[in-house]
């Protein structure tokens, strides 16, 4: 009993110390830098959005996704410069007569970071993934959503969060 008492008490005392050197650790070096507390997942440092599409049935056309990351952060290129970083990523749900033909990702940043050895592919402010769809003859004329997620990992100059999903939504006018 003596010694799992010693043995908890010991234990405490790692753990108040591991998370006083954490504090101290991830403090920012300089105002600019976002402070680890401000960020607690992906998700809240990176915004996503879509303007209308105009696709005409039998045609194709760009839908436009924008991505914007708070300054201070940045997130993973598609392809990542590592296969174990987390590439951001955008997954567009099927839906009747509308077909997405393929994704094009933005030409990445290459930025250099202390926590990595070589330069990283990156995108960082305000990016745009634009989307080929395509109206077969069958798309219900109108407005609609075309719904996905998109797939992110933010980052800031010291440390990676967790990887989050934001909900997409494009819209479209079928002609």
């Amino acid at each position: 009993m003596r010694r799992e008492l010693i043995l908890v008490v010991a234990l405490i005392g790692i753990l108040t110390s591991c998370t006083k050197q954490t504090t101290q650790t991830n403090a920012p070096a300089a105002s600019n830098s976002p402070s680890v507390s401000q960020a607690r997942n992906s998700v809240d440092v990176v915004k996503v959005s879509a303007a209308v599409t105009e696709i005409t049935r039998n045609q194709t056309a760009d839908a436009l996704v924008q991505v914007i990351i708070e300054k201070g952060y940045h997130v993973n290129a598609n392809p990542p410069t590592f296969a174990y970083l987390r590439a951001t990523e955008l997954e567009l749900a099927q839906t009747a007569g509308i077909s997405v033909s393929f994704i094009v990702y933005p030409d990445p940043i290459t930025k250099s970071f202390e926590f990595a050895e070589k330069p990283l592919a990156v995108y960082e402010g305000s990016t745009t993934i634009k989307v080929k769809l395509k109206a077969d003859k069958s798309a219900q004329v109108g407005t609609q959503n075309l719904s996905g997620k998109l797939r992110v990992q933010a980052c800031d100059e010291q440390v990676c969060y967790a990887p989050g999903t934001l909900d997409v939504s494009l819209p479209l006018s079928i002609k």
